[in-house]
């Protein structure tokens, strides 16, 4: 018998509780989890709910599942580039390509399984799965990301992603001249109606999105910008600016098939991480150079321009 517990965040607020579990728990069938939620397995703040419940933020999912295999996340030592760290936060620069968390049928590898052989005790708010994670950046997007080791730090934390005071920036190479010095892309992100992996902006089951960008580079096909979110949706940065024309170079899921220059994912990078301390009250603010590959593309496309 296995037992697992979610927090609810705002990026799965609002979803229905058999949808949410259909895709977090991918080796159960929707139909299954229907019937668990029918038996009084699977609660929502300790209360039994239909399985079209909408969930909110801050919900605490509990499912008891039998004949489920156990889950064991293993830590694995990894050569982190951890950037800060102290009895309550550690701050890691985040390589292109890592999962920050395990899901099931997906345990080893993630940034998850670096931290637990690194740092042992990571806050368990977010259950076995997501120890210690505060929030998230897609696989192929590199950069700063903070964890959180107790629970005490990872309230704090949150708290400050839900009033929207964590600063975030990030660099960006996106397809075609934007001819604008920068603004604010202000539009709602929901799931796409025919492509569940996929987000979309969109009027149904949505929630208020807005990203400001600034200009800092135009090549002859590309411009680089700098994004820095006012909210923090799902995919929120690879969503809009495909929403206005100019998807990330090298984005799988948003962007076009060609132009993708030397990029093995999407060009964006979180450079910029800023936050009050839990502890201490003190802000913290750190900044990470670009990836070598990014940087090296940036330099080929400054000698096309030359």
């Amino acid at each position: 018998m296995e037992r697992l517990t979610f927090l609810i965040d705002q990026d799965h607020s609002n979803e229905r509780l058999d949808t949410f579990l259909a895709e977090t728990l991918t080796e159960i069938s929707r139909s299954y989890i229907q019937k668990l939620i029918h038996a009084g397995d699977i609660t929502v703040n300790q209360k039994n709910v239909k399985a079209n419940y909408k969930l909110k933020e801050n919900d605490q999912i509990t499912a008891v599942i039998a004949e489920a295999e156990p889950i064991d996340i293993l830590p694995e030592v990894m050569n982190l580039n951890i950037i800060y760290e102290d009895s309550d936060v550690i701050v890691v620069n985040k390589p292109q390509g890592m999962v920050v968390h395990p899901a099931h049928g997906h345990y080893s590898g993630t940034l998850v399984n670096g931290l637990l052989a690194h740092c042992r005790d990571l806050s368990g708010i977010n259950g076995k799965l997501r120890p210690g994670i505060v929030h998230r950046i897609d696989k192929d997007t590199s950069g700063l990301i903070m964890a959180a080791k107790n629970d005490f730090a990872h309230q704090h934390l949150a708290q400050q992603l839900k009033e929207h005071t964590v600063e975030r920036a990030y660099w960006a190479l996106c397809q075609g001249v934007i001819s604008e010095p920068g603004g604010i892309i202000d539009a709602p992100i929901g799931r796409a109606e025919n492509e569940r992996k996929k987000m979309a902006v969109t009027t149904k089951n949505h929630k208020e999105a807005r990203t400001r960008y600034t200009v800092k580079a135009r090549y002859h096909h590309y411009t680089l910008i700098e994004c820095r979110l006012e909210t923090g949706r799902t995919h929120q940065i690879r969503v809009h600016l495909a929403y206005i024309g100019h998807p990330l170079v090298g984005d799988p899921l948003y962007g076009y098939r060609k132009g993708n220059l030397d990029f093995h994912g999407q060009a964006l990078h979180a450079y910029l991480l800023g936050f009050i301390h839990p502890r201490t009250g003190k802000k913290l603010s750190f900044q990470v150079p670009l990836p070598e590959d990014f940087e090296k593309n940036l330099q080929l496309l400054e000698k096309e321009e030359l």
